[in-house]
């Protein structure tokens, strides 16, 4: 199958990707290797060709996921990973010194059982290390062959500009979807300024607007037990606006995730959704966004229903949003 397709920098890839990320990390149990690598051909037959992973994922282990599962397909995908946020003796953090970059690319090389991979990002800013150091570890990673296009993650429009002097971004990818608008604040700006594609990762809010939430009693291990907007007493809150949300999604003649996909999608075409699911049917559903038209008055209706302050509560909780560097929202800057 064949997908409508994007630009994103130097490269061509499919409108919506595949966030791997959750078959290894974050949202309580794994499924299993089997059923893991039967999702990832699924979604290269479906038609994506742009698979996103990280050394964080798994403490390596999304990595070898793809590359004991996938790699046997590696020209039909454009591969991006991630380097600077990992897991440290243990604890979740960051290096950004270039002899850790370094040293994490070639742990990821091995993981993924490849010698090049095609977009290489810092997963988060180390506000210890000057971004442009860090730039140019990628830049030396780039001039040997070992990855293709440089990304950046999660940083504010004032970074991007300072790593853009050192070498041209290729893309950015932040968390965007109707309820997560920070973006919108400089970084979208910054991109379309620069020539920069923008990567949207959780478009459907980790869920929440996927209908895939209705209480906040999760698994071990599922981070959004700490995230202010999936717990009480915020979430009772937010669940009204996902009633108004499902309500609207019935009458567009679609699901709530793909009303989700196809608001992001409508933000511009040098936008990417990278949706992850564990579930066939799932990623059937969010494939099928690609070819979803919404109209004015839609996006027009979802935005009525996420203006801003309608979100109950943070992002992040506040030991992960000291990692963060993207702007924060006016309601945000009110209560930080």
């Amino acid at each position: 199958m064949t997908l409508p397709t994007r630009r994103i920098g130097p490269l061509t890839v499919s409108a919506i990707g595949l966030g791997c990320m959750n078959l290894s990390h974050a949202y309580g149990r794994m499924p299993s290797e089997e059923d893991s690598a039967r999702l990832l051909n699924h979604a290269l037959d479906l038609g994506i060709t742009f698979l996103d992973t990280a050394a964080l994922y798994g403490h390596g282990g999304n990595e070898r996921l793809i590359g004991k599962h996938v790699m046997h397909r590696r020209r039909e995908f454009t591969l991006a990973s991630k380097c600077v946020l990992d897991m440290f003796n243990g604890q979740r953090g960051l290096d950004g010194r270039p002899e850790a970059i370094a040293s994490t690319l070639d742990q990821a090389l091995g993981r993924l059982g490849t010698d090049h991979i095609d977009l290489y990002y810092l997963h988060r800013l180390d506000r210890n290390v000057p971004v442009e150091d860090s730039v140019g570890a990628l830049v030396r990673a780039k001039e040997a062959g070992k990855i293709g296009a440089i990304g950046l993650s999660e940083m504010s429009a004032a970074t991007i500009r300072r790593a853009h002097a050192v070498h041209p971004i290729a893309a950015i990818q932040t968390e965007y979807s109707p309820w997560v608008r920070n973006p919108e604040v400089a970084v979208l700006d910054a991109c379309r300024e620069l020539g920069i594609g923008f990567v949207a990762f959780s478009p459907v809010a980790r869920g929440f607007l996927a209908d895939a939430i209705s209480s906040d009693r999760y698994e071990q291990d599922d981070i959004r037990a700490v995230m202010p907007r999936f717990v009480e007493p915020q979430l009772s809150h937010n669940l009204k606006l996902l009633d108004r949300f499902r309500e609207l999604a019935a009458a567009a003649g679609c699901t709530p995730a793909q009303l989700s996909l196809g608001w992001v999608l409508a933000q511009g075409g040098d936008v990417v959704p990278i949706p992850g699911t564990r579930s066939i049917a799932h990623l059937e559903e969010d494939v099928a966004a690609a070819h979803i038209r919404l109209d004015d008055e839609i996006i027009a209706q979802v935005d009525a229903i996420f203006t801003p302050g309608a979100v109950a509560g943070p992002r992040y909780s506040p030991a992960m949003q000291a990692m963060i560097d993207t702007e924060l929202l006016p309601e945000e800057l009110e209560t930080a």
